[in-house]
């Protein structure tokens, strides 16, 4: 049976039924990740990297002495080189997950096995002496899941479905609403009553997630059969010259990337940490917890990328829309600005001040314009500037800037209490800005390598010229 004939019965929006199925259950799983992600650094920095937690966690010791083997760190910079690295991984294991489903157990088994994973690592944060073994569950869940779930997603359309592009918006709008509550429940519990029922809470949520997604087995198109070996004798298209420097320009801006979104990445690390100590939190009487900023970036990145999008349609009405690199540029030089205005804050809280949260929207607004305009547009320029027969790894290798960004967040993230907040913030600003000047430069010596290529001409064109 095929995913057509599947989607004629119920459906959801004018989609086929699964599609409601599998976006609540990635719902569910991205509110107990961003969930669990808001307490990470304020639950290490504030009780488990502190004796007595410290001593009781398994295997921290060989671990620790990894991290600290260019010298000894504080507990804040430890626990930034944790969520640094831990972020990190989040990017490599899904090429895990997607070998394991191809080839091994499937998609429906693999997401699976991620969902419980995942589930069992949040309730293991219950316990100090499980805080290594929870996370690995935590990567490796993730892993299983996530990309695998958002394959079958396109499974349920047929190859010139047009519903395929708008289905994908509705999918990543339930992401996003979900990014919007978890701090708000997570973070809320986690502060207000105790890190356990925060990391819960996240527990709870995975695994009504996997009910949701078991519940739509039923409206799922069948898997395709698992690719043990690959074939031999397949016949493979031979690269071009141009599909040589493509490939060439697209890994050399990998570094440069990276160093583009060091200011978005930091917002789940030190930025919550300074933000706690920066802003004036307490309204009516109550203390709003900090992770709640999580929940103001995710609701304001919703509207920046909605705004950016219908802004280009609407400068495509009356001037030549800007290529990819452009873009990027664009919106790297947008997000230099946001880490600035973090530095002048500290400034301004010289003194032991806290300032105004004006500041705090302030940096969400400009970051997330900036990143509206990076990691979306960047995703376009590798996809279309990819030769065809290697679409897949290149996009692999598009996240791994994620990877290697988030390492350079926590190694940052480790500065925050050895330097003042202003010229921490400036660090920020200088690499951001960097890559804005690397980004020019590619530009304008590799931008034809990255061109969309001219349509042939028809047949006939030149004489009928």
């Amino acid at each position: 049976m095929t995913a057509p004939s599947r989607a004629a019965g119920a459906t959801f929006l004018g989609h086929p039924i699964g599609l409601a199925y599998l976006s609540f259950a990635e719902a569910w799983e991205r509110f107990s990740y961003y969930g669990m992600q808001t307490l990470l650094v304020l639950y290490m920095t504030k009780q488990l990297l502190l004796a007595p937690h410290v001593d009781r966690i398994l295997g921290f010791g060989p671990f620790r002495a990894f991290l600290e083997s260019a010298g000894p760190m504080t507990p804040v910079a430890l626990a930034s080189a944790i969520f640094g690295l831990y972020a990190a991984c989040v990017y490599l294991t899904p090429i895990l997950g997607g070998l394991l489903a191809d080839r091994v157990l499937g998609r429906t088994r693999t997401v699976t096995l991620g969902a419980l994973l995942m589930a069992t690592g949040h309730f293991l944060m219950a316990f100090d002496v499980s805080f290594l073994i929870a996370l690995t569950c935590l990567l490796l869940g993730v892993g299983c899941f996530k990309g695998n779930i958002a394959t079958q997603v396109g499974e349920l359309y047929a190859p010139d479905d047009l519903r395929r592009a708008n289905a994908f918006q509705i999918y990543m709008f339930g992401i996003q609403i979900a990014v919007i509550i978890s701090p708000l429940v997570c973070g809320t519990l986690g502060q207000k009553v105790g890190w356990h029922w925060g990391f819960g809470a996240a527990g709870v949520g995975m695994v009504i997630g996997l009910i949701v997604y078991l519940s739509a087995r039923r409206h799922l198109p069948p898997e395709p059969p698992l690719r043990r070996k690959a074939e031999a004798g397949a016949p493979k298209a031979p690269f071009t010259p141009r599909d040589v420097r493509a490939m060439i320009v697209l890994v050399a801006l990998l570094p440069v990337l990276a160093m583009a979104v060091v200011g978005n990445q930091q917002i789940g690390n030190a930025y919550l940490l300074w933000g706690d100590a920066h802003y004036q939190l307490e309204f009516f009487g109550k203390t709003m917890p900090v992770s709640w900023l999580m929940s103001l970036d995710a609701f304001v990145s919703a509207i920046t990328m909605a705004g950016s999008l219908v802004f280009w349609r609407w400068w495509a009405t009356r001037r030549t829309e800007p290529n990819e690199i452009t873009k990027l540029t664009i919106g790297v030089v947008i997000a230099a600005l946001a880490p600035l205005v973090l530095a002048l804050a500290s400034l301004q809280a010289s003194g032991g001040h806290k300032v105004g949260l004006v500041w705090g929207v302030a940096f969400h607004v400009i970051n997330d314009i900036g990143f509206a305009n990076i990691f979306p547009v960047g995703l376009a320029l590798y996809t279309r500037a990819a030769p065809k027969s290697l679409g897949g790894t290149i996009l692999a290798i598009y996240y791994l800037h994620l990877f290697a960004g988030n390492l350079l967040v926590g190694w940052l993230g480790g500065l925050l209490d050895k330097l003042p907040g202003s010229t921490f913030w400036m660090i920020h600003v200088g690499l951001i800005g960097a890559a804005a000047v690397l980004l020019l430069l590619a530009r304008a010596v590799a931008g034809a390598a990255l061109a969309p290529e001219a349509a042939p001409e028809p047949e006939g064109a030149l004489a009928t010229a």
